[in-house]
């Protein structure tokens, strides 16, 4: 289950991310989201986990919880939609 973690602190890291799901459940990867040309984070992220049952109590618990004074936002990705080439 692909989850959608917004309102991050531009100083969360993977790890930190990780380890705030890792307690509900095991955790496939946790990736904070970067701008490509300065390399700041953009304040959201994604975190993979196997099994969907421990995603939807991890969503329950996590979301609206302080993850570095921020509280976050937590809910299952939307599939990415499809976008024109860039002109």
């Amino acid at each position: 289950m692909r989850i959608f973690v917004g309102n991050l602190a531009y100083t969360v890291t993977g790890d930190e991310l990780e380890a705030a799901f890792s307690v509900h459940g095991a955790v496939e990867s946790s990736t904070v989201i970067t701008d490509r040309e300065t390399g700041r984070s953009r304040g959201f992220g994604f975190v993979e986990m196997p099994d969907a049952s421990e995603g939807e109590n991890a969503i329950r618990a996590v979301n609206g919880q302080e993850i570095l004074g921020r509280a976050v936002t937590v809910n299952e990705a939307r599939p990415r939609e499809e976008r024109g080439p860039r002109w």
